[in-house]
């Protein structure tokens, strides 16, 4: 089928290039010139515009959003509605907040346009491996872009999970559990790292655990990856950043007051780990000397290496 696909970053113009490869005419827009030409050398037909894409598509048309969630996908989605017309499907496959769903899908359907949110999983990997995509909508509408779906996830990859917003609420906590699985995985491997009397191979284990091991996982497969000899991974700083979606998943387990502690803890982590020298970290250790006289750290070496702690109670 014929489908615009607008946003081609790292996800965009993976996606761009399946469909093709899936026999699909993708009709691509970016704000940049270079992704354009890009995805014309994979066969899509690059646009212009907004404006020309939408005039590039035979009606109804079905047009997929891939930009960053929040403003850039709100104001794209806008500028489409001015374009677009009654029996088109607009896709929003980012990570928007599920709560946007209906308000967007409503302002659309004033225009007779339908909506669409895929939650859509898969990163870089997506073009070789698929994409895992939780779809939220009308039947009428996802059963136009049904085909699209199926060519772009793996086998069993892919289900239309109910209506407007579940999509993204499913994507959510998809999310959330990653959270969880990604600070379990490094804590382990970090408390491995700290056992130097039996001077473990992480990479190696991290590669045993895929064959027969009950934590055996994709993202298990990327540890390898990232633990390999000439990787670079003594120079990644540790500085982890969330783009949502483990803080609204949180946000939604309070609301329904369901326990989420080990998600929770992940986030509260990530926050953590951009503050080296947090505030409530030096509060804490301060306090502790008042009251007891516990010995406090006052400076670290260059690969953060603690001396011997000084003592700042009379």
């Amino acid at each position: 089928m014929e489908i615009g696909i607008v946003g081609l970053g790292k996800m965009g113009a993976n996606m761009t290039q399946r469909l093709i490869e899936k026999g699909h005419d993708v009709v691509a827009f970016d704000l940049s010139a270079e992704a354009r030409e890009s995805v014309r050398g994979v066969g899509a037909r690059p646009a212009s515009s907004l404006d020309d894409l939408v005039a590039s598509l035979d009606h109804p048309r079905v047009i997929w959003v891939m930009v960053p969630a929040g403003d850039p996908t709100t104001s794209t989605i806008a500028a489409l509605k001015d374009l677009m017309g009654s029996g088109d499907v607009v896709i929003d496959g980012g990570n928007s907040n599920y709560r946007e769903a209906a308000p967007t899908a409503r302002s659309l359907a004033e225009k007779g346009i339908a909506f669409v949110d895929a939650g859509t999983s898969g990163g870089i990997w997506g073009l070789r491996e698929g994409y895992c995509l939780m779809v939220g909508g009308t039947d009428e509408a996802v059963s136009k872009c049904e085909p699209v779906f199926v060519a772009l996830a793996p086998e069993g990859g892919y289900a239309h999970v109910g209506p407007v917003g579940a999509g993204h609420f499913v994507k959510m906590v998809h999310n959330g559990i990653e959270y969880g699985l990604m600070q379990a995985y490094a804590e382990g491997f970090e408390i491995m790292d700290r056992a130097t009397e039996f001077d473990l191979d992480l990479h190696e284990i991290a590669s045993i655990w895929r064959y027969g091991s009950v934590v055996r996982s994709w993202l298990l497969d990327l540890a390898v990856r990232a633990l390999a000899p000439g990787s670079g991974f003594e120079k990644i700083e540790g500085y982890v950043v969330d783009s949502g979606e483990g803080k609204w998943t949180v946000q939604e387990a309070l609301e329904r007051s369901v326990p989420a502690p080990v998600i929770s803890a992940a986030l509260y982590r990530r926050f953590a780990s951009r503050e080296p020298d947090a505030f409530s970290n030096r509060l804490v250790a301060a306090l502790r000397n008042q009251f007891g006289g516990h010995a406090v750290v006052t400076e670290r070496g260059a690969h953060g290496d603690v001396p011997a702690p000084a003592k700042t109670v009379p």
